[in-house]
């Protein structure tokens, strides 16, 4: 797949796109050497990042992916937060928030493509994703307490949405890592492909997600998002206010119209 083109938020994160899918942003953790490890640094970029994405109204979806061969990111780094001292780990905390809410709180459809070690913060960065694929090597985990702290970047509130609130606490009490197989029985991860092809496939779902009506997306995402856990009559007014937002719009009118003249649309966006 052609990249296009290339932004670069600090050294450790970049954002591309590829020839043919011009809807479509590829956010790369890109810091090898450490397997992904999220730095204060690269935490920060991410956030950069997801900030310019969600500015970006010709971005319909977006692809988080990563460029070591055998991890997805390992989590927070470590060695950095070894050499903290309690003040310093306090001042640290909003840089660290700021990049998972950053992923989570983007406003268009986000798939993870995940293999290799994706532990701790970095399955908390796929679970911030809409949608989750992974290979056959993949290996995923919350192991914070096994060395005296939480899931911090949101598992202890994703995962139990994912997979309830028992099965969330045995992963997360016990530590375990899970492999590619287990994790997809259990729900962990939402397709599970040949090793090496996690990300040839994510990014072919997002091009079949970004075919559609770019406000359509945006609405439908937020009114998942903003529905989940709401009893059914106050979810079905969450729903309907996103049914008004894109009721009038030219996507609507658009979508209409290329159905009735037997055309793909040409979405507006608006």
């Amino acid at each position: 797949m052609t990249v296009t083109s290339e932004q670069r938020f600090g050294e450790f994160v970049a954002v591309r796109r590829h020839a043919g899918q011009e809807h479509v942003a590829e956010l790369v953790l890109d810091r090898p050497k450490a397997m992904n490890a999220v730095s204060t640094d690269m935490a920060r970029s991410i956030a950069a990042a997801c900030e310019a994405l969600g500015a970006d109204p010709g971005v319909r979806v977006t692809v988080l992916t990563s460029s070591h061969e055998r991890a997805f990111c390992v989590g927070a780094d470590l060695k950095e937060r070894n050499s903290f001292t309690d003040a310093e780990l306090v001042r640290q905390r909003p840089t660290a928030r700021a990049a998972y809410t950053g992923v989570l709180e983007l406003p268009m459809p986000t798939i993870a493509a995940v293999h290799g070690f994706a532990l701790g913060g970095g399955f908390e960065l796929a679970l911030a994703c809409d949608v989750i694929v992974a290979d056959a090597t993949a290996v995923v985990g919350l192991p914070e307490v096994s060395v005296g702290v939480i899931p911090g970047g949101g598992g202890t509130q994703l995962l139990p949405r994912r997979v309830g609130a028992a099965r969330a606490a045995e992963l997360v009490f016990t530590a375990r890592r899970v492999q590619a197989a287990e994790a997809r029985a259990l729900g962990l991860v939402d397709e599970l492909v040949e090793a090496g092809r996690d990300r040839e496939e994510a990014l072919a779902l997002g091009a079949r997600m970004a075919a559609n009506s770019p406000v359509g997306l945006r609405a439908a995402k937020k009114a998942l998002r903003l529905g989940h856990g709401l009893d059914l009559r106050a979810g079905l007014e969450v729903e309907d206010a996103a049914w008004r937002s894109v009721a009038f719009s030219g996507d609507r009118a658009e979508g209409v119209a290329a159905f009735n003249e037997k055309r793909s649309p040409r979405w507006p966006g608006e």
